[in-house]
């Protein structure tokens, strides 16, 4: 263990006060409680210490392990073969449900958002024609400024004070509840009324994001809704689906309704299924693909229907999603072998900006953390980017003297004359006076020279800045839509560059060609997605023809990005210290084993136990673990006991709130057995041991856990090598996996966040430190 680097502090920055020989004291456990305790005596703190190197304790992990005790057992073994048919169609009826409600959701922001901004808009514009002629242009900036930070306002207020981990595009939460952490409420039906309200009002309120990435989020929330068949935020069981109430039928339905999300978000099925997998879903099967595909289908159809009837068209189903990025038909789209390396180009462009944005917003997101972690000062901040948003729009448009003929094919809703002739409207304004979906529909669709090529170089420069400012806010918004316009800018500037300084370019470099590439290179850069992204691309644009040089792009974009920084999901899931499991074991690792890597020692019950010993464990508050190795004395007496299964905290919660002792078993033999149900209707929201009461005599009484605990738990010897207990612990999503000696005796256990502690740092092998965050 001597090879590993352990230095670690609470701050980032280099210790420089002090001796050399100095280092910051750890503030870890017991130490960090006190520090607070001292800050709170004193206050709040105006600073929070935070460090990217540590790991929370206070992230559990998600039994994705059935328990497969007698209880279980009995019961498959009841179940007909026309039982285990119904419960298959059972999740293909989960799986359309959450389709369903997911398309309806994005139709209700869709046609909300549309309907709020053409309002300001229309306002907002009737204002600026008003006042162009006779002067007081200020009193429009003001009007503009005042409508965006009031819906800002309102948005950022319910997710402050009302529900934080609404905050954002949900993407990285989800990513992690997938992965088996247990995030605090991620999945609450508070969360998804915050959500769905909060991105209305981001959006609206004129802030550099989308509506697309909550929708993921919102998928993922009705998904674990529906699939339990009952809601614990209303009290209300519907009892159905009772079957599905454990953490790994929910998993399943949770990657279906993120692959729900995609699809509304997109209209892109095929790319929804491919997002759950790439980014999500840690875990998978084949029949998981068919109900997932299932899923997207219907909420594309669903969103589709709907829209439809909303646009006076009904039946009409060819502008599926949220965002339409419109087709590209004209001649432009073909492409020759010679523009490849054009494309390869663009895509390392696009990796170099997206790991700039990424290091940006990384180190502006360690400022928030540590400084505005108050709800007042997150709603402040929210506002003042929102004024500055809308003062920087005004203030670009208002000096840009980029003016275009308003001609018939001229598709902006909202053109903006200002200083320009009769019949001519401010190309800028185009940019920046409209949703960022239409924005990015203008630069892949308006004629060659709409834009001015200054016009687009400061549009992209302001907007990374507006949108890296952004994300990270406390309000609902994706990044999905801000760096697909970022990059369709300045892809069309390179289109408009390459056709100015070639004869024939009139010909090849289509802008709104070049506007897709750069998206599509930008995106890849910010978030590193390749296969999902791709598909996505392809099938909101309708036009397969991009695929091969979309797929090199985004390649070429992860393989720049990530010689620099981690993508932005894995940066946000890093900074909040979540202990989440990659695909593989960092490498260098296989000197370690087992022993030196698990927890130690070992709280083990009996397999017939006191009452008041159980309540006394689940008690201690210095011990926190959640499942509990049963061990059985080997005759004799003075050996070390031997394994014979593991119980869960949950499931000793739920026998004593039943009191399930051996004496009172005996003594009323009219007693009903307990059942799954018991544990399922407890599910997921377990009492506390607190909340339960026993009496000094039932403490004297005795618990045969022999037919509730896992018979069969994963073990490994303790000179297993650490990439193979990991390989072994997140492909069967474990929670526990007990580490036993040549004889059978528990030696330790290892948990998530033993194996989270290791990650390849600059100088090899490192071990994060464990801390109360």
């Amino acid at each position: 263990m001597a090879n590993i680097t352990k230095k670690v502090s609470w701050s980032s920055r280099a210790d420089e006060s002090g001796a050399a020989g100095e280092e910051t004291a750890l503030l870890n456990g017991s130490e960090l409680s006190r520090h607070l305790a001292k800050e709170s005596q004193r206050g709040k703190p105006k600073e929070i210490p935070h460090n990217e190197k540590l790991l929370s304790l206070k992230y559990e992990s998600l039994d994705y392990d059935n328990i497969e005790n007698q209880l279980f057992l009995e019961e498959e073994r009841r179940m007909s073969y026309m039982s285990f048919r119904c419960l298959e169609i059972s999740r293909w009826v989960v799986c359309g449900l959450i389709g369903f409600l997911t398309g309806l959701i994005a139709c209700f922001i869709d046609i909300v958002v549309e309907e709020l901004a053409g309002i300001k808009y229309q306002v907002v514009k009737e204002n600026i024609d008003k006042f162009t002629e006779v002067g007081g242009l200020s009193i429009s900036l003001i009007l503009w400024a005042v409508l965006n930070s009031v819906f800002v306002m309102l948005g950022s207020i319910i997710v402050a004070f009302f529900e934080p981990i609404a905050a954002g595009s949900g993407i990285p939460q989800i990513k992690c509840y997938l992965n088996g952490v247990k995030i605090p409420r991620v999945v609450r039906l508070k969360t998804l009324l915050v959500k769905v309200c909060g991105v209305i009002c981001s959006v609206v309120g004129g802030l550099a994001v989308g509506k697309e990435g909550p929708m993921i989020h919102s998928g993922a929330v009705v998904a674990a809704g529906v699939s339990q068949g009952r809601s614990t935020s209303l009290k209300r069981d519907f009892k159905m689906f009772e079957y599905f109430r454990r953490d790994t039928e929910k998993r399943d339905f949770v990657s279906a309704g993120a692959a729900a999300g995609v699809s509304a978000a997109f209209g892109a099925p095929v790319g929804g299924v491919l997002f759950s997998l790439e980014e999500g879903a840690s875990f998978w099967n084949q029949m998981l693909t068919w109900r997932i595909f299932f899923a997207s289908m219907i909420s594309t159809f669903t969103l589709n229907f709907f829209l439809s009837i909303y646009n006076n068209n009904p039946g009409d189903l060819s502008n599926p999603g949220l965002i339409n990025f419109g087709r590209f038909e004209s001649e432009s789209v073909a492409y020759n072998l010679y523009e490849i390396p054009l494309f390869i180009a663009m895509g390392a462009i696009g990796g170099l900006l997206g790991a700039l944005f990424n290091i940006l917003n990384y180190w502006l997101t360690i400022f928030r953390i540590r400084y505005v972690h108050r709800p007042c000062l997150q709603v402040m901040e929210a506002m003042l980017v929102a004024a500055v948003t809308a003062t920087v729009s005004f203030t670009m448009i208002y000096f840009s003297n980029d003016c275009q003929p308003l001609g018939s094919e001229h598709s902006e809703e909202y053109p903006l004359q200002l200083f320009c002739a009769d019949g001519e409207y401010n190309s800028m304004a185009t940019a920046f006076f409209n949703t960022p979906e239409r924005s990015v529909r203008s630069l892949f669709h308006n004629q060659p020279r709409t834009y001015n090529p200054l016009t687009l170089g400061l549009f992209t420069l302001t907007y990374f800045f507006l949108a890296c400012w952004t994300y990270g806010l406390a309000v609902s918004a994706g990044v999905f839509i801000p760096s697909l316009l970022i990059g369709a800018a300045w892809g069309r500037l390179c289109g408009i560059l390459l056709a100015s300084i070639t004869s024939t370019g009139s010909i090849w470099a289509d802008p709104g060609k070049y506007a897709l590439i750069g998206a599509a290179a930008q995106l890849g850069g910010i978030v590193r997605m390749t296969l999902s992204l791709t598909v996505i691309m392809v099938e909101a644009t309708g036009n397969v023809t991009y695929g091969l040089p979309i797929m090199l792009v985004l390649m070429t974009a992860k393989i720049v990005g990530d010689y620099f920084v981690e993508g932005l999901y894995d940066i946000h899931i890093k900074l909040q210290s979540v202990p989440f499991l990659h695909g593989e074991a960092p490498g260098t690792s296989h000197w370690l084993t087992a022993r030196e890597v698990m927890s130690s020692p070992v709280t083990c019950l009996n397999r017939i136990e006191k009452v008041g010993t159980i309540v006394d464990t689940l008690s201690n508050t210095s011990t926190n673990h959640n499942g509990f190795p049963v061990v059985v004395q080997v005759t004799g007496g003075d050996e070390p006991a031997k394994l014979c299964g593991l119980i869960l905290r949950s499931q000793l919660i739920v026998l004593l709130k039943h009191k399930v002792f051996v004496e009172l078993a005996r003594s009323r033999l009219t007693q009903r057995k307990l059942q799954l149900k018991d544990f399922r209707d407890a599910y997921p929201r377990f009492p506390p041991i607190q909340s339960i009461h026993v009496s000094q005599d039932e403490r004297e009484c005795m618990m045969d856990l022999t037919e509730f605990m896992n018979p069969t738990p994963y073990t490994v010897p303790q000179e297993t090598s650490l990439p193979r207990v990991f390989k072994l612990f997140r492909a069967l999503g474990l929670r526990h996996l007990v580490v036993v000696d040549d004889e059978n005796r528990v030696v330790g256990l290892v948990t998530r966040k033993d194996l989270a502690r290791y990650h390849l740092g600059k100088h090899g092998l490192e071990e994060l430190q464990l801390a109360q965050t």
